[in-house]
């Protein structure tokens, strides 16, 4: 039996980075993943270019049970604080929309740089490696049986992540484990994942398939009109200003993977979900555009030519019946038109799934975690980082950024 001052199980972006820094604190730490390849997740992500983290990364950025949980992890190590590791390692990276920040080369940067990290604490690994049994020691410490043989270890980090991306050995490890010490887990749902629409009787939604739109897209309280970027601070759910596409099975594109999060969330509580809401042309006053053109010789869809591909604008326009020159349609009419326009409601049938989804929202619970460490507060030594717990960001860099700053503060904590 070999013993470790910490075992981290789940070599992913979080795991990583937590055996990193409790190796650098001179902990003697071992890594096991069950995966062959290494960070396949990080490979993979923004098409290969890894988003890594967000230049103005809030706590309002992310969903939990427990709000205010991410706010202790994020202000300890910050975006900032993992930009300036990445600039140490020499990589270079640009940014794109919304502040995301992306490698300008590869995502195996970021990998090479967290298993460099890693050799520097001295970190050993165990991979691949299947853990078959986790159980305490009659000398309080954690027993870990794997296929590689036994080990033990004062504290033990979980950083198995969540369900999202099966085909990349996604498993429910983390959830099971967080059960047999008696912590409760938040059902686990999709986020960050495609739409579903069953066929709608008169949207002829198909025809519009490879087609997208500029949208603010939200899940209630839409108000038409001209909108902002992103959240409000109502409390609210936030509103997204962002691309939406048009797929054969539904809804997809930066706006609906934002929305989706926020849709899936209403199952969190007795709230009956709701239709998500579009508005089509964010740029315009859509009151004030339509009686600009209210005795036009134009139709509806000529004139939403200007803004949308034109086959969507006849398409949309005809499934309501509003095909006649705009000169001639009633105040009923027009009214009806602002009101699609502004707040089109759709109702998905549900979503595409894990293989589909960016991440999973829910996991476990926060409220029973330590804030500033991920200790659970109820067994000792025991901690969980990243995905598998019931914390989801916004889409653009915020869920590797709740990665690096989970794994950070375990790795000072253990």
């Amino acid at each position: 039996m070999t013993e470790f001052d910490v075992i981290v199980i789940g070599a992913g972006a979080a795991g990583m980075m937590c055996a990193a820094q409790a190796g650098q604190r001179g902990r003697c730490v071992l890594l096991i993943d069950h995966a062959v390849k290494i960070g396949e997740r990080i490979r993979i992500s923004g098409g290969g270019r890894c988003n890594f983290t967000n230049k103005d990364v809030k706590p309002e950025n992310f969903l939990s049970q427990n709000p205010h949980f991410v706010r202790s992890a994020l202000a300890q190590f910050s975006a900032q604080d993992f930009i300036r590791m990445v600039e140490r390692h020499g990589i270079a990276y640009h940014e794109k929309t919304l502040g995301q920040l992306f490698c300008d080369d590869s995502a195996t940067r970021i990998i090479d740089m967290l298993k460099a990290e890693c050799a520097q604490g001295g970190v050993t690994w165990a991979h691949p490696c299947a853990v078959t049994q986790i159980k305490k020691t009659t000398d309080n410490r954690f027993g870990v049986e794997t296929d590689q043989g036994p080990f033990t270890s004062q504290s033990l980090v979980i950083a198995t992540g969540g369900l999202a991306i099966p085909k990349l050995g996604a498993t429910p490890f983390g959830y099971r484990l967080a059960e047999q010490f008696g912590l409760p887990v938040i059902a686990p749902h999709p986020a960050l994942v495609p739409l579903a629409l069953a066929p709608t009787d008169g949207e002829p939604l198909q025809a519009f398939s490879g087609n997208s739109l500029d949208v603010i897209a939200g899940c209630s309280n839409l108000t038409p009109g001209k909108g902002h970027k992103n959240a409000n601070k109502s409390g609210q759910h936030p509103r997204f200003r962002e691309n939406m596409l048009f797929t054969h099975r539904g809804l997809s594109g930066p706006a609906i993977l934002q929305v989706s999060s926020y849709w899936q969330s209403q199952q969190y509580s007795a709230e009956k979900k709701q239709p998500i809401r579009l508005n089509l042309l964010p740029d315009l006053n859509i009151s004030s555009w339509l009686q600009e053109n209210r005795s036009s010789k134009r139709s509806l869809a000529q004139c939403l030519a200007d803004y949308w591909p034109k086959r969507i604008a006849q398409e949309w326009s005809a499934a309501r019946g509003w095909t006649k020159p705009l000169a001639e349609h009633s105040n009923k009419d027009i009214t009806a038109m602002g009101q699609a326009l502004s707040a089109w409601e759709i109702m998905p049938s549900g979503t595409l799934g894990y293989a589909k989804a960016e991440v999973t929202l829910g996991g476990v619970d926060a409220r029973a975690l330590s804030s500033s460490t991920m200790e659970a507060k109820d067994v000792p030594g025991l901690y969980f980082i990243g995905e598998v717990v019931d914390v989801t960001g916004w889409l653009g860099g915020y869920n590797f950024q709740w990665a690096w700053s989970s794994g950070w503060v375990a790795g000072q904590a253990v």
